[in-house]
Formats: structure tokens, C-alpha cells, sequence
């Protein structure tokens, strides 16, 4: 049900739609130790999110090639999402390990907080356990 929201809800953002219009990357998000009643293969959940040209996509599964990869454990993912703990101070504590090129977060700043932004409803919506 989450990825099907968060598909709604990149596809109907005409900001998120005007922030990244000529841009083009991928993002991997994957969350470690996962309860199994999410029904992640093994302990794990991937997910990613494609930009392309202003057209802003979210896939199940791991990224074919990813230019950006965020993994963290379940625990640390959910605090983050629910706002209780900020992505940045998780990075320096070792909680969230980011892969790939670094230099697309800064480059890509405004497109990548439109991209939260689009997302803020449903991560109200969601129940963590």
C-alpha cells in the first residue's frame, strides 16, 4: 500500500515535477532488518526513486544503477521518516550510510527536497511498527 501511495504521490506533484525538470538520476533506498511481516525477501526492502526530465518515478525493488544509494536499518529508517531523528545526524552516528556520488546531494538539493516534500503526506499516513 506505501509504494502505491508514494507512486501517487510523486506523479501528482507539478513542484516536484518543476524542480526537476533537466535533471536525471536514481536514487536506492534500502532498509536493513525489516520486520517480516512487511514481507521483505530476506531481511531487507529496496526501493528507488527515478528522475528523469521533470517525470519522477518510485520502483519496488533494488535500482539497476543507481547514482545514489541510502541504507539503514529499519529502526533508524522509521525514526527519520517520522521525524524523530534528522538524516543528517544518522549519517554522522554510522546509522545511515550513503554510496555513490556524493556530490549529486548538493548538486540536486532544491529537486531532492521537493522530492520529501511530495512525500511528507504519506509518511504521515504510515504506521511503523
Amino acid at each position: 500500500d506505501w509504494i502505491d501511495a508514494a507512486r501517487r504521490a510523486v506523479a501528482g506533484s507539478d513542484q516536484l515535477r518543476l524542480a526537476t525538470s533537466g535533471i536525471t538520476f536514481t536514487i536506492e533506498c534500502v532498509v536493513t532488518s525489516a520486520p517480516r511481516e512487511l514481507g521483505a525477501p530476506g531481511d531487507a526492502i529496496h526501493w528507488h526513486i527515478t528522475v528523469d526530465d521533470g517525470r519522477v518515478g518510485l520502483g519496488e525493488g533494488a535500482a539497476p544503477h543507481p547514482d545514489l544509494r541510502f541504507t539503514a536499518d529499519y529502526d533508524t529508517a522509521a525514526r527519520i521518516a517520522e521525524g524523530e531523528l534528522g538524516a543528517q545526524r544518522a549519517f554522522v552516528a554510522g546509522r545511515l550510510r550513503v554510496g555513490g556520488d556524493l556530490a549529486l546531494l548538493i548538486r540536486h538539493q532544491k529537486a531532492l527536497s521537493r522530492v520529501d516534500d511530495a512525500l511528507a503526506p504519506v509518511r504521515a499516513e504510515t504506521t511503523y511498527t
